[in-house]
């Protein structure tokens, strides 16, 4: 499928709380290849203290979003990273219509054309029940949820076997509906942008991870592991 010699190119598309992290992460550990959030990206920046990084870190809290300018040139530097060379899995990007035009810009600068944009498919009732009982590890940043991916030992990172766990200050039902929105309003006119490109795949994003899992590999013809 891929244009690009053995890489792999991948924009995962959908709602706030579809499962695009997790399933990215699946993908990346499957296909050997590089995820790419620019949500974790600019948390990273948000941290940082300087002037941009509290402006950054204020806006972010509201549900609000980085300049195209800056997340282009971001997700334009990681791209150039040796561990992107076999392919890479866009997680959260493009978030608007102008930085999909800006992203095929970028990418063709490159020599890279994008295999496929896999929009995640998921109900607003069941993205808010999922957002709302997310958190992760402090430690290593290992996802949990209240209802559906609990650790094994109550209190404790499975992967690394810390005690420490946190929730996003923005994973609250305000900002939620906001970002739901915000989604429709702004990243959902990408979705016939990629149709049109003949690259959009669309799956059932209900069910179980693994199911989901399975049929993103279905989508794209490939089989790992």
């Amino acid at each position: 499928m891929s244009k690009n010699g053995n890489g792999l190119h991948i924009v995962l598309t959908g709602a706030p709380g579809c499962g695009k992290g997790t399933q990215a992460r699946l993908l990346k550990e499957r296909a050997g290849i590089c995820h790419l959030s620019t949500g974790e990206m600019l948390r990273a920046e948000a941290a940082k203290p300087t002037p941009e990084g509290r402006i950054l870190k204020e806006t972010l809290d509201k549900g609000g979003f980085a300049t195209d300018e800056m997340i282009i040139a971001m997700v334009s530097k990681r791209i150039d990273e040796d561990d992107c060379k076999n392919g890479f899995i866009l997680d959260g990007f493009p978030r608007t219509l102008p930085q999909a035009e800006e992203l095929e810009k970028m990418l063709a600068s490159k020599g890279i054309t994008l295999d496929a944009a896999i929009e995640i498919q998921v109900p607003d009732e069941i993205i808010m029940e999922r957002i709302l009982g997310r958190y992760a590890c402090m430690k290593c940043g290992h996802g949990y949820h209240d209802k559906f991916q609990k650790p094994k030992v109550y209190g404790v990172c499975d992967q690394c076997g810390g005690t420490e766990f946190y929730r996003r200050i923005d994973d609250n039902r305000a900002t939620v509906q906001n970002r739901l929105v915000n989604y429709r309003a702004l990243t959902y006119p990408t979705i016939p942008y990629f149709e049109e490109k003949g690259l959009l795949r669309c799956v059932d994003g209900t069910g179980s991870i693994e199911a989901v899992a399975q049929k993103i590999n279905d989508l794209l013809g490939r089989r790992w592991g």
